[in-house]
């Protein structure tokens, strides 16, 4: 017998019609017509069923912390950081493992299934780094914590950061992490990016920066990366996170740059409700938002993931793990508005995201882990449109979440009416 069976899913390419069988934590068919038994059935009545949503960029360590000790009153990036300097000295283990818990939660109730967060190692108790290694461990049956060892205040500009991250990829944190523009100088911020590529090369670990998260047009330590990716054969195990200062650049260098982004093989998160929100406070007007250049690296053939960062934290006082929100502000702010073009949104949270993280067992297909959502939406462009309520959120075939549908009743002329906004 079948753990579950989902009948009339419509699948994220425009199949229709088609049945999902799953048994012992895989997909086991994938085809119309599937007649076995099932300890569940689910009728998806032709709506969309996709592989998980995947967040690969976020702050665990300082999630639903707003306002401890005080809130952001500038609401900029600077006082973010100096806000999380603060909270650093005064937060615990405990705290953050509640904090952290609480969120996953509430992730995983709205479709994620995996999360690449970042955790702060400028910080000589490892409070943060200690709280969520637990917390991977108390969430792994129902979501993939995925942590990088992320120098905050710079590797060369605290004086105990670089011994402290290597501390932490001791202790089991996955990824090297780093920050080069927030060195002291722009050749610290170089140096930042050779050493800390060469400690994952020499593990066999992946690399995410934080690069360039500024205005500035001459912040240039993505092509560092970029380099230092290709001098130690690390393609494909390398993402530039955020990349905003692309958006500052004249077109002639950056023509040159996203080539040898391409050459490299790197991966490029930008996370577009919090670039466009910290981004561009020092202009009038025109203002920059901040948002990478997102279409010219995708058609230069670079996988490009949607991250959220933040949610109720010093940078951020909004959020709410949605991650079709944050698909919608990179279509809107990235004018990605042809059909494929909205479509390819949905993959950016969803399957170049999986690809970014090296998630295995990933996708639809028979054989992949049976992590799925059913959403009331028909196609992808509507779940990002209507912002679609997860119905079913399902891990290794079992049901973990579900949502009753959204509906609305009008009554108009007389004639109540209920109304499906997915219909």
């Amino acid at each position: 017998m079948l753990d579950l069976l989902i009948k009339h899913a419509t699948l994220p390419d425009g199949t229709t019609g088609t049945d999902i069988a799953c048994a012992n934590g895989t997909i086991t068919a994938i085809e119309p017509g599937i007649t076995a038994e099932a300890a569940r059935t689910i009728d998806a009545t032709g709506r969309l069923v996709s592989p998980p949503f995947i967040d690969p960029h976020f702050h665990m360590d300082a999630t639903l912390s707003l306002g401890r000790p005080r809130m952001n009153e500038s609401g900029t990036l600077l006082e973010g950081i100096a806000l999380w300097g603060e909270l650093k000295e005064i937060q615990t283990v405990e705290e953050i493992v509640e904090r952290a818990l609480a969120y996953c939660d509430i992730a995983v109730s709205m479709g994620i299934g995996a999360i690449r967060s970042h955790v702060d190692t400028c910080d000589d108790r490892l409070t943060g780094v200690q709280a969520l290694l637990e917390v991977r461990e108390k969430v792994k049956d129902y979501l993939d914590l995925q942590l990088v060892a992320f120098p905050q205040d710079g590797v060369l500009r605290d004086k105990t950061a670089m011994e402290n991250t290597i501390r932490a990829l001791d202790m089991g944190v996955d990824v090297v992490g780093g920050i080069p523009h927030f060195e002291r100088t722009m050749s610290d911020g170089t140096e930042s990016v050779r050493r800390l590529c060469e400690i994952a090369a020499e593990r066999g670990l992946m690399v995410d920066m934080h690069c360039d998260e500024s205005d500035d047009p001459h912040s240039r330590h993505v092509e560092a990366l970029a380099y230092e990716t290709q001098r130690l054969g690390l393609q494909g195990r390398v993402a530039g996170s955020h990349l905003t200062s692309m958006h500052s650049m004249d077109n002639y260098y950056v023509s040159k740059l996203i080539a040898l982004m391409a050459e490299s093989e790197l991966r490029v998160i930008p996370n577009p409700l919090i670039n466009i929100m910290l981004q561009g406070r020092h202009d009038t007007y025109p203002k920059r938002r901040g948002q990478t250049r997102v279409r010219e690296l995708r058609d230069a053939g670079l996988t490009v993931g949607f991250g959220s960062d933040c949610v109720k934290d010093p940078w951020y006082s909004l959020g709410c793990a949605d991650m079709l929100d944050v698909a919608a502000m990179g279509l809107h702010v990235g004018q990605l508005s042809s059909r494929a073009d909205m479509r390819w949104c949905f993959d950016a949270v969803t399957v170049n995201s999986a690809e970014i993280m090296g998630l295995e067992g990933y996708g639809l297909a028979k054989g992949c882990k049976a992590n799925l959502v059913v959403l009331q939406a028909p196609d992808p462009i509507e779940a990002i449109r209507l912002r679609a309520t997860r119905l079913f959120v399902i891990r290794r075939g079992k049901v973990i979440a579900e949502t009753p549908a959204s509906t609305a009743r009008l009554a108009m002329s007389g004639r109540p009416e209920t109304l499906d906004p997915s219909t």
